[in-house]
């Protein structure tokens, strides 16, 4: 009875010294070598304007105004609780038939002939949801609409998306991207037009 004893007394001292050190030593140091090390990526990587947190560069936000370049559909509405995709396979006919009608916005909207190809990016949501970036070809679509709304030639504008483009790591490995919250932030900062 006494060995039985002694056995489950270590197994406590173990099980005790195994939390402390897995569930609270571990996340302190973790914690605190992120912050040392990416203190912007440990705190949400947010992106600030006049002082105030608009947004993270990590999460998308809902633009649909005609000055402002649109981002990538959510199919959690922007809500980070609520992350995730539809999971609705390429053949599910809702999905087919949100993406044709995604397909007839962005053409409505930038005055695009009915031949024209659309990027996907801008007609389907990513896995998360969220995604905050797109390809430089959707960014380069809505220019002739962004530059009409804000009476700026085109070129000031594709300027402004070759400046925040994203090319991904050694020109190799992923693809180039445009943050659409820094762009629309940089929209705003030309101060010219609407």
């Amino acid at each position: 009875m006494f060995i039985m004893w002694k056995i489950i007394y270590r197994a406590f001292l173990l099980f005790i010294s195994l939390t402390i050190l897995t569930g609270v030593c571990y996340p302190l140091a973790v914690t605190g070598l992120a912050r040392l090390c990416f203190p912007s990526q440990s705190n949400g990587s947010f992106i600030r304007h006049q002082g105030k947190v608009i947004g993270s560069a990590l999460v998308g936000q809902d633009f649909q105004t005609v000055k402002y370049f649109h981002g990538r559909p959510s199919a959690a509405n922007y809500d980070v609780l609520a992350s995730g995709g539809s999971n609705l396979s390429a053949t599910n006919r809702q999905l087919i038939k949100t993406v044709t009608e995604r397909i007839n916005i962005v053409r409505k909207e930038n005055g695009l002939p009915a031949d024209c190809s659309i990027p996907g990016d801008l007609v389907t949501a990513s896995a998360s949801g969220l995604d905050p970036n797109i390809s430089p070809e959707s960014a380069l679509l809505q220019i002739p609409r962004i530059a009409k709304a804000r009476k700026l030639p085109n070129a000031t504008i594709r300027q402004l998306i070759q400046k925040h483009t994203e090319y991904p790591f050694l020109r190799l490995f992923g693809v180039s991207r445009v943050n659409v919250l820094q762009l629309n932030l940089a929209l705003d900062s030309l101060k010219i037009g609407g």
